[in-house]
């Protein structure tokens, strides 16, 4: 394990602090998964992005880390007022295809974004369709100590039952708006208006597809309820570290955290990672207004994607990020020179220890700051600009790359040769040298320029001249 402590602003308590995990050397790690009606955006994935270097990093200073991820394909509404029809559904409605093949294909194409972002797959990964026996009993529990109701066949759970309903959002009752955060109908079966739904019954959506029996009638589970089963199935009472975006504060993570508690009786998860936004010029990005941008918008452009991941990398995960195809362009002139660098490394000498130990505490440290990505990126900058080993180089560009996911060891992979392309190649730097001793200046640069219009690259050296193809 390496010797370093870890610091995470905790949404919980507002502030930075030591993590320290419940269980020593071992991380329980929950992750609110996508909700699978759509093709992710960018900006969503900008969160898992983050999570995953949490992650990587938390495997990489030598924890245990077992994380979670639940698949939404069920429960989550349109407005988060519990009303308006099921995400899914209308996913479903939109494309003329039943509710479960919505969920299959883009469970499916998230997960290739995720491929393509080198974002590991959770060690579990549960769709909430897979869980109802447990949605139902930790309802059944709530109602039994006096956390839920039922009213107009849905069941509810019961905000004022709480002391500090707000502890994660530190928002005000007075502030809220009918319906949460957007301003909908009032639901009139609530005896509060914070107060969420557990189980929705045939009553209020008899169009449905999804439907199972219950207690309470024939119906499906909140949104809500899904998280808190699945995490507490997986890794039981006592969570070390939720992640999400900073827009499921309130009211999901919010409503987690009510019924979590009320349901076992003690304190669940004691550290909460948030990441801000991904916007535009126009504001928050989502799948309803302006261009919508997925992964494979961004490679139809012609970006890699190891390029988005590097311009999340280069912002703080707490900062609201601006996304815009210039930033992008500077982020992909910069990977490719960094890849270029990279490939420049011999693979000659030792490896120096020392040197490893030295730069990756310094590695260690920076993300040990938050989760500071973009001086984590300094920190391998700077080990390439020292004087050492190439050998030793590589090394550590391996073993950073084992959190900042970047593709980069791709540098060091051996081309197969074409032995005719070199043979042409080096016919013509032959001539190119010969066109200088002879002082023939122009015939040698246009000898540069057409190899460069074929995609070879000359880089003049004290052992002579180089080539690589673009």
């Amino acid at each position: 394990m390496i010797e370093t402590k870890t610091y995470l602003y905790n949404t919980l308590t507002k502030k930075v602090e030591e993590f320290i995990p419940n269980e020593e050397g071992k991380v329980a790690m929950y992750t609110c998964g996508p909700t699978v009606y759509h093709y992710a955006h960018i900006g969503n994935l900008r969160s898992y992005i983050m999570e995953d270097v949490l992650e990587k990093y938390l495997r990489f200073v030598g924890y245990d880390v077992k994380r979670v991820m639940n698949i939404t394909d069920v429960g989550h509404l349109t407005s988060d007022g519990d009303t308006g029809e099921d995400k899914m559904l209308a996913g479903a409605k939109r494309e003329h295809k039943s509710v479960m093949d919505i969920a299959r294909y883009y469970t499916d194409a998230f997960m290739q974004d995720c491929e393509k972002l080198c974002i590991k797959k959770p060690d579990v990964v549960e769709p909430a369709t897979n869980c109802i026996a447990e949605f139902i009993h930790m309802i059944e529990v709530l109602l039994e100590k006096g956390y839920a109701y039922i009213a107009g066949e849905n069941v509810y759970f019961d905000t004022s039952k709480l002391k500090q309903y707000y502890v994660l959002s530190a928002q005000k009752e007075e502030e809220l708006q009918v319906g949460v955060r957007e301003d909908v109908e009032e639901d009139t079966n609530k005896k509060n208006k914070t107060d969420f739904v557990l189980w929705f019954t045939k009553s209020k959506f008899d169009n449905q597809e999804l439907k199972w029996d219950s207690p309470w009638g024939v119906g499906y589970p909140g949104w809500h309820i899904e998280c808190s089963c699945i995490s507490i199935k997986h890794l039981g009472e006592y969570m070390d570290i939720h992640c999400g975006g900073v827009d499921n504060i309130f009211p999901h993570h919010t409503n987690e955290i009510a019924q979590s508690e009320s349901y076992i009786g003690h304190k669940w998860c004691n550290y909460w990672f948030h990441v801000n936004h991904l916007n535009t010029k126009g504001g928050k990005m989502s799948k309803s207004s302006g261009e919508f941008l997925t992964v494979s918008l961004l490679e139809e452009k012609g970006y890699d994607p190891m390029v988005y991941r590097m311009f999340c990398l280069s912002s703080h995960y707490r900062k609201p990020l601006e996304f815009s195809y210039e930033g992008l362009d500077n982020v992909a002139a910069t990977y490719d020179k960094l890849i270029k660098r990279l490939q420049n490394l011999s693979e000659e000498g030792e490896i120096e220890t020392d040197k490893v130990r030295e730069y990756e505490k310094k590695f260690s440290e920076a993300l040990g700051n938050d989760i500071n990505t973009s001086s984590a990126i300094t920190v391998l900058y700077d080990m390439l600009k020292e004087e050492m080993e190439d050998a030793t180089k590589r090394h550590l560009t391996a073993r950073f790359d084992e959190v900042l996911s970047l593709g980069l060891t791709k540098a060091f992979e051996k081309e197969e040769v074409d032995e005719e392309l070199a043979a042409y190649v080096e016919r013509m730097i032959e001539e190119r040298k010969q066109a200088k001793k002879e002082k023939n200046f122009a015939r040698a640069d246009e000898i540069r320029d057409q190899l460069g219009k074929e995609g070879i690259v000359l880089k003049d050296t004290r052992e002579g001249t180089l080539w690589s193809k673009e």
